[in-house]
C-alpha cells in the first residue's frame, strides 16, 4: 500500500473517530462516554501517525521518544512545584498516571509538536520553491524560521485547546484562569523541541500529520464555541 493510500485512509478515521465525537459530546445523551474515549483517541491518533510515516524510522522515532518524555518531565515540575506553566492539575480523563501526570501527556505533546513541525515543513518547502530570493538566503531562513513558526503554531494550538480541556476535565487551573505563562512556557519548549526536529533533517512531509492538526483544530474550535458541560 502506498504512503498516499495510507494517508487517505489515516485521514478519513480521523474525520470519522473527532467528527462522530465532537457530535457526541455536543448532541448526544452520553457526552461523559465520549470524552471517556479520549485516551483511545490519542492512541489511535498515534498509531495513525507511525503508520503513515514514511522517512527515518530511526530518527523518527527518536524524537517522538524525545517530545514524549520531555512533555511529561516538564508536566512533572509544572503540577508539582508551578515553576512551568502555572498551578494547574490534572483530572482522570486522561487515565494513569504518576506524579500527578497522566503518562498519555506525552503521547499528546508529541502528536502537537510534530503535526506542528510537519504543517511548517509543507509550507517553508512550498516558500522555497516559490520564493524570488537566491536560494543560499531562502535555505537559512527557511531552516531557522521552521522553529519559530511551528512553535508558534503549536502555541496557538494550546491556545484553543485549553478551555476546551478546562470543560472536559483534562485538568483545571487555579482559579480557573489560564495563565499567559502556560503559551510562554508552551513556546519555549516547543521551540527546543523544534531544533532538535530541524538536526534531524526531516524531508518529506508527514500528510497525515498536517491533516490531524487541521482535524483536531477544528474539532476543538467547535467545542470551544459550542460546548457546555
Amino acid at each position: 500500500m502506498s504512503t498516499e493510500q495510507k494517508t487517505k485512509i489515516a485521514s478519513l478515521i480521523a474525520i470519522v473517530v473527532h467528527l462522530s465525537g465532537a457530535i457526541g459530546m455536543l448532541y448526544g445523551s452520553h457526552a461523559d462516554w465520549f470524552v471517556s474515549m479520549t485516551p483511545y483517541n490519542l492512541l489511535l491518533m498515534l498509531a495513525l501517525v507511525v503508520w503513515t510515516q514514511e522517512e527515518a524510522a530511526s530518527s523518527f522515532f527518536s524524537f517522538l521518544l524525545l517530545c514524549a518524555l520531555v512533555g511529561i518531565i516538564t508536566e512533572m515540575i509544572g503540577v508539582n512545584t508551578s515553576l512551568l506553566f502555572g498551578t494547574y492539575q490534572y483530572g482522570t480523563v486522561l487515565g494513569p498516571s504518576w506524579k500527578g501526570v497522566p503518562f498519555l501527556i506525552g503521547v499528546n505533546w508529541f502528536l502537537v509538536v510534530w503535526s506542528g513541525a510537519q504543517t511548517m515543513l509543507l509550507l517553508h518547502q512550498h516558500l522555497a520553491g516559490t520564493t524570488a530570493w537566491s536560494p543560499a538566503l531562502a535555505k537559512k531562513w527557511l531552516a531557522w524560521s521552521l522553529v519559530v513558526d511551528a512553535a508558534l503554531l503549536v502555541t496557538a494550538f494550546d491556545w484553543l485547546l485549553e478551555p476546551v480541556a478546562v470543560r472536559l476535565g483534562y485538568w483545571s487551573w487555579e482559579n480557573g484562569e489560564i495563565p499567559f505563562y502556560n503559551y510562554v512556557c508552551w513556546f519555549g519548549i516547543s521551540c527546543l523541541l523544534l531544533l532538535v526536529f530541524r538536526q534531524l533533517k526531516f524531508q518529506r512531509v508527514n500528510q497525515f500529520a498536517v491533516h490531524l492538526l487541521v482535524i483536531q483544530s477544528l474539532f476543538f474550535f467547535a467545542l470551544r464555541i459550542f460546548y457546555q458541560p
